[in-house]
């Protein structure tokens, strides 16, 4: 058992190594310009796409309560398809809007370039809510669904996740991302359990061997 304890925090010591190579590429890639959508573009990557926003199908993705200078409010993510020449429409979630008061939405006119991440296309747990085709509100980022409710049978199998220009102050709606997504690193809080239940078997172990070989040492009792 203490063999397998320490080969686990081993193993936890070699995946923290190779979290932390991960987490280096994409801090090295949120500080980098994006570059253009490659044909099969990596999570870890900050891309540029160049299109036409289509605000007339545009969805509601989600429910998430957020602090505004007007108090908390709920909102959902806009997701609205860009279009591009020579290739198939992109989703892209602009960011987060409120719903319970009136806000203007920021919308470019003409052709724009949206700077991002992809996310590939989600499915539906066994509970996400259905979605919602007469509201336009949809709770799982599934390309293909959303595509359909908006009228496009064809769309690029991932979502864009727009980010925000580095340090730039967002003073209007929609408010996008900030950051790339970073994938959980506790790695290191994992290998410390590990060793230490090894080192603590180790000690209970070596209690009870001192105690058989002092009970074979003590001298018998004689008897009455």
């Amino acid at each position: 058992m203490i063999a397998i304890l320490l080969s686990l925090g081993v193993w936890q010591v070699r995946r923290l190594a190779w979290k932390e190579r991960i987490l280096a590429r994409i801090a090295a890639a949120e500080a980098a310009p994006p570059i253009p959508l490659p044909a099969h573009p990596d999570r870890f990557l900050k891309v540029a796409v160049t299109g036409r926003f289509r605000a007339d199908l545009a969805v509601h993705f989600g429910a998430e309560v957020r602090d505004t200078r007007a108090g908390p409010a709920m909102g959902t993510e806009l997701v609205v398809p860009l279009e591009r020449a020579g290739g198939q429409p992109i989703l892209v979630d602009r960011g987060w809007i409120p719903l319970s008061f009136p806000a203007a939405i920021a919308w470019p006119t003409g052709e724009t370039t949206v700077a991002g991440f992809v996310l590939r296309g989600e499915h539906p747990g066994l509970f996400t809510p259905r979605a919602e085709p007469r509201r336009r509100r949809v709770y799982v980022l599934d390309p293909s669904v959303i595509g359909r409710m908006v009228g496009l049978p064809q769309v690029a199998p991932f979502t864009l996740i727009a980010l925000a220009p580095p340090r730039a102050a967002i003073a209007g709606y929609p408010a996008p991302a900030r950051h790339l997504p970073r994938p959980p690193n506790h790695h290191l809080v994992y290998a410390v359990i590990w060793f230490t239940l090894a080192g603590a078997l180790a000690v209970i172990f070596g209690v009870w061997a001192r105690e058989q070989v002092q009970g074979v040492r003590a001298p018998a009792k004689p008897g009455r």
